[in-house]
């Protein structure tokens, strides 16, 4: 899942769209409860659409199918720690395994329950890892502790094929041997990752000898910035040894990037367009005000809404239960920051010890 697919999750649906949510366990004995626990959600979303007089039976129908298709898609030998479902009417299903734990529930809505969604997306690290090489280039999709190649979108990228007098062919155009011919399959491997980027903007990683890193860089347009590097040749390698081999990479990229969040937050506080603390940010992303929102990732907070006003309270999310319990307001003020357009960020545990764990860039 990326970025521009879950801006299409959250846009409004034709009524019934039905959300059916579910802790999952990844391994025996809970894992065994599982199918029959997806049973009896689906039966009992079958049941809430039955009942509802705003609902045909034909829709109704056609939303169950939904339902089914989405959990026929889901590998019962690789769930996570939470289930997602969605089924709308027009045939429209999509199935997501999460992460982090979500509560049992089924929700008929004019929209999806993207909130778990939401909340796991933007708390994953991820980043894209190119590994250049004469025989393949590939594109790698980093996400947490998890790296897959990416196939799709023109990779991975095979150079031209040479023929019997040494001259190239190439299906995308051809190009002559040498230098040159190197260039031209950087070129194709540039104008593939661009067109990634703009749909799935993240810290891109650059693995590969100095030769193709210098030709990459030779090619590469100004909207393809290079976060780290990894030296070496990485052809044929697992996704473990490349997630191992891009870990300094990658961490050297966090720290730079920390430090200058909390430059922003300190120059946003001297232009007095900064906010620091869960209540006062809560209230001015609530407001639409937020541009830039700061969060430490370990940061959840339950809350209670009282008189209008939240109230933090200690413990864990999940626990408190009650009409005006907000199971995590962290979570919240992220999705409502990203609604209104604004940009979040996830720094170390820790790292906003000076700024009560949560921070924000106002726009006004």
């Amino acid at each position: 899942m990326d970025a521009a697919t879950l801006s299409e999750l959250r846009k409004p649906r034709s009524y019934p769209a039905v959300s059916v949510l579910m802790p999952t366990h990844r391994a025996a004995p809970g894992d065994r409860q599982d199918p029959i626990r997806l049973r009896n959600l689906l039966a009992a979303a079958r049941h809430r659409l039955h009942d509802d007089v705003r609902v045909g039976t034909e829709a109704a129908d056609q939303v169950m199918r939904g339902l089914e298709g989405a959990a026929a898609e889901v590998d019962p030998r690789h769930l996570a720690d939470g289930l997602v479902l969605f089924a709308a009417p027009g045939g429209e299903h999509h199935a997501f395994t999460i992460g982090q734990p979500v509560d049992e529930r089924v929700i008929v809505d004019t929209g999806f329950a993207t909130r778990d969604l939401v909340a796991a997306y933007t708390r994953t690290r991820r980043y894209w890892l190119l590994t250049l090489s004469d025989q393949r280039t590939r594109l790698w999709d980093g996400q947490g502790e998890e790296l897959t190649e990416h196939v799709g979108g023109g990779f991975p990228v095979a150079p031209a094929p040479i023929d019997e007098e040494g001259s190239g062919r190439h299906s995308r155009g051809g190009a002559p041997n040498g230098d040159e011919r190197h260039r031209q399959l950087m070129r194709e491997v540039a104008r593939d990752l661009d067109r990634i980027l703009a749909r799935d903007r993240r810290p891109l990683l650059v693995a590969g000898v100095t030769r193709h890193q210098a030709y990459f860089d030779e090619v590469a347009g100004p909207n393809i910035g290079v976060a780290g590097r990894v030296d070496g040749s990485y052809e044929g390698a697992t996704a473990s040894t490349l997630a191992e081999a891009a870990r300094p990479a990658l961490a050297a990229y966090e720290d730079r990037r920390e430090v200058g969040t909390l430059a922003e937050l300190e120059a946003a506080r001297g232009l007095q367009r900064y906010a620091g603390g869960l209540c006062e940010v809560a209230r001015l992303v609530e407001e639409g005000r937020g541009e830039h929102l700061v969060v430490e990732r370990g940061y959840y907070a339950p809350a209670v809404r009282t008189r209008g006003e939240l109230v933090p309270v200690d413990g864990m999310p999940g626990v408190l239960k009650g009409a005006d319990v907000i199971d995590d307001a962290v979570d919240d003020v992220i999705e409502t920051a990203l609604e209104y357009g604004g940009e979040v960020t996830f720094v170390s545990d820790g790292f906003l010890v000076d700024h009560d764990r949560i921070a924000l860039v106002t726009r006004y």
